[in-house]
């Protein structure tokens, strides 16, 4: 179980169980805080040591392999899972290159230590300063708190009423440091994630494109980061989504504090002042406590909380209520007091005072008192605009739009991520939604832009009276994204749509179609299956609570419409058989099915420049270098094809590997500019010879066969399906046994015979028997 997630109606309460929490979260940061110092440490020495490099880089791999990212939330997405794995890869990576004992030069300075130190001065810095403001903040507010409330209920009213309004002003001002340093926290938990990963990523690459004697090495981590590269990038998309849906419920929850306390029909809970009597002559003590009341077993339990000393808890006490009385000014010295009649203690009474006079009638009312008090807390308000339905306008709308899309935008860059101008798209949902005039919208002329239209489309599935996917089947949905095999997900999904109402299911599966030829053409419009996963995850399916831990499941959201996309064809094309499979969670010893090899291995090493993205980051070979993005397939979904492979007689590409920047340019790699120390290399320079790894196992176990020779293994087994990619290639299941076997001249392949079909399989897919 991770980190628990920081609710920001309990900022309201401060109970003693929302500090342990937000504890938690802070010891985490200061252990981020603490590796990133050490592994800054650890790179020095790398540069000014050289003659003690293998000692530092033994120290480097260990404080990698030792450290592990906690996470918010219940369960991880496959991304976030490969991310936590990366630290430990990159420390097997460091001991293959000390076991080779090479010295490499590099600069570690640029690509490292700067970002890393970076993120700790400016994130995990920010963090800290916040965390002493918040405490600064806090003990001031309960010391003004204690103060009022000491004070004595015969002064002049006026005096009273000033110092309750001055209590409420630092009162609503310490609960927006509290909502903004919660904020925070959560924010940096997320960001770590790349923004820690992703400088090491580059360090490694670097590493790697100038170790000329370490190609299968180089060969192997390309293939890992390219991998990496993804799992970041899709990491980073949920988590720009993640925020603002963060955001905008902070802000709702500013706006509106009292709409979105967790109050609860079977409980009560706050802070109480206990009344302790002590014996003579020190008369008694009023002790701070956190209570909670169970109405229905009548049991009250309270325990004492000091903010002021740290947060330290005392012993917990419980009792079940007998009667609840008001205390009056006359019986009393203090005011908002209660006098509480104990059931199991014959003649017991404790006085508590509540913390204003509104509390007290909620208290009251929660434990039977006579006083009536207003109902507590009151629903979300609806969202706003358009009221839509699934009804021969609503479907008409959509038939339009995609038409529209598909016709003359389907390549148009950013396309369903670009938004259009507000006004114009209120005013064509209101004509596309109007029973007199939708049937005479052309939307193929040049009056309408893409990005109204495509907005016009998002606009009308979000006004929809529910998700598409309905809230009732919101959990159930979940649940497959976030466990199990590549299969058992897209057979539950599949039986899910199926429950689905009619007109529902028929939507879906138009949007799907539609955005499974959107990202078809991703090279274009950059729009992979990932992107629009990002878009349209949040549009189709969401909580009807909202919530910080129900933001948290966007990432899954966005998983499940990545597998409704790929797998359209057999979700929409036919009602799933028999019953779903159950998908379990993957332990840690189960292998994901690795990337295929391309059967052209020699191609020239890609250099990666931390200050440019990769543009399409899984775009189908938007270049031809393997050390680049090359599959529309999301690694959240797992799918078991890889990039597609071309063809072994061609001659090696031009190494102008093209990036893509935050603004979209495309940049050449040969244009990129280096440092002195580190030496240019030409294609022919870093062409690849043919991969050690490529030679063959002769059946008796011997590696002593040379790529283009061919060696009869009899019989092999799959160990993950594949799709064939082309005529020469076999598709099979997993377990197929495949007869006939041999090397190919493919390195990286075999050739075999299934069913009667002889063609080639990748090697890393099967086992030898």
């Amino acid at each position: 179980m991770g980190l628990l997630p920081l609710e920001f109606s309990d900022c309201y309460l401060d109970s003693p169980a929302f500090r342990d929490r937000m504890k938690a979260h802070e010891a985490e940061l200061e252990k981020t805080n603490r590796f990133i110092k050490e592994l800054s440490k650890d790179g020095k020495n790398l540069i000014t040591a050289s003659k003690n490099l293998a000692v530092a880089q033994r120290k480097f791999a260990q404080s990698l392999g030792e450290f592990k990212f906690e996470y918010i939330g219940d369960a991880k997405t496959d991304d976030e899972k490969c991310i936590d794995e990366s630290l430990q890869e990159f420390a097997s990576f460091l001991k293959n290159l000390e076991e080779q004992r090479e010295i490499m030069l590099f600069n570690i300075t640029e690509t490292l230590l700067k970002p890393l130190e970076k993120f700790r001065k400016e994130q995990l810095g920010a963090a800290k300063e916040e965390r002493k403001k918040y405490e600064k903040d806090t003990e001031k507010y309960y010391s003004a708190l204690e103060k009022v409330l000491n004070m004595s209920a015969k002064k002049k009213d006026q005096q009273l009423q000033e110092a309750d309004n001055q209590v409420e002003v630092m009162r609503l001002h310490f609960h927006e440091e509290s909502l903004e340093y919660v904020c925070k926290l959560q924010e940096i938990q997320e960001k770590k994630k790349f923004d820690c990963v992703e400088p090491m990523l580059a360090f490694f690459q670097a590493v790697f494109t100038f170790y000329h004697q370490g190609y299968e090495l180089a060969q192997d981590f390309s293939h890992y980061k390219t991998k990496l590269q993804i799992n970041i990038q899709n990491t980073r998309n949920r988590f720009d989504c993640t925020r603002s849906e963060v955001e905008e419920l902070m802000k709702k929850i500013k706006q509106n504090p009292e709409a979105h306390k967790r109050n609860s029909p079977l409980s009560i809970e706050g802070y109480l002042y206990v009344q302790e009597k002590r014996p003579p002559p020190f008369g008694s003590s009023w002790v701070k406590k956190y209570c909670i009341y169970m109405k229905e077993q009548k049991i009250f339990n309270m325990v004492s909380f000091d903010h002021k000393s740290g947060g330290k808890t005392g012993e917990p006490e419980s009792f079940i209520l007998k009667s609840c009385t008001k205390k009056t000014g006359d019986s009393i010295d203090k005011r908002f007091c209660l006098e509480l009649e104990v059931a199991d203690r014959p003649g017991l009474n404790i006085t508590v005072q509540t913390l204003s006079e509104d509390d007290r009638k909620q208290w009251m009312q929660a434990m039977g008192g006579k006083e009536p008090v207003c109902k507590l807390g009151s629903s979300y308000s609806k969202r706003e605009g358009i009221e839509a339905h699934l009804d021969e306008v609503g479907f008409s709308l959509l038939k339009n739009c995609i038409s529209a899309v598909e016709s003359r935008g389907i390549t148009d860059q950013g396309l369903y991520r670009v938004v259009g101008v507000s006004s114009r798209v209120t005013k064509l949902v209101g004509i596309l939604m109007d029973e007199k005039t939708y049937s005479e919208v052309d939307l193929s002329s040049n009056e309408w832009d893409i990005k109204t239209v495509t907005s016009a489309l998002k606009q009308y599935l979000r006004s929809l009276p529910e998700p598409l996917m309905t809230y009732e089947l919101y959990k159930e949905f979940i649940v497959p994204a976030k466990c199990g095999t590549p299969e058992s997900r897209v057979d539950a999904i599949h039986h899910l749509v199926y429950k689905l109402p009619e007109k529902n299911r028929e939507m879906l599966g138009m949007i799907m179609k539609h955005l499974d030829n959107v990202s078809a053409n991703c090279k274009q419009n950059l729009m992979t299956v990932a992107n629009l996963g990002v878009v349209f995850g949040p549009t189709l399916m969401r909580p009807e609570e909202e919530t910080v831990a129900a933001i948290m499941d966007l990432k899954f959201q966005n998983i499940v419409v990545e597998i409704l996309i790929e797998n359209h064809e057999k979700i929409f094309g036919r009602a799933p058989d028999g019953s779903p499979t159950t998908p379990v969670a993957l332990s840690s010893s189960e292998p994901i099915a690795p990337p295929r090899l391309s059967k052209k291995q020699n191609q020239p090493l890609a250099v990666y420049n931390p200050s440019v993205e990769l543009q399409a980051a899984d775009c189908p070979n938007p270049v031809k270098d393997e050390t680049t993005m090359g599959s529309t397939d999301s690694v959240s979904s797992q799918s078991s094809t890889a990039t597609t492979s071309s063809t072994s007689g061609s001659p090696p590409e031009d190494p102008k590997n093209h990036f893509s920047t935050n603004g979209g340019d495309l940049v050449d790699l040969a244009s990129i500019s280096y440092p002195s120390t580190v030496p240019q290399m030409n294609a022919s320079s870093l062409t690849t010879p043919a991969s050690p790894s490529s030679a063959t196992l002769s059946p008796e176990g011997t590696n002593n066969d040379k790529p283009g020779d061919s060696v009869t293994y009899r019989k092999a087994k799959a160990v993950f399906s594949c799709e064939a990619e082309h005529d020469s290639e076999l598709s099979f299941p997993v377990g197929a046994i495949f007869e006939d076997v041999t090397s190919s001249k493919e390195p990286g392949w075999l050739e075999g015979k299934l069913d009667g079909k002889r063609g080639l399989i990748p090697k890393n897919y099967v086992e030898l028997l």
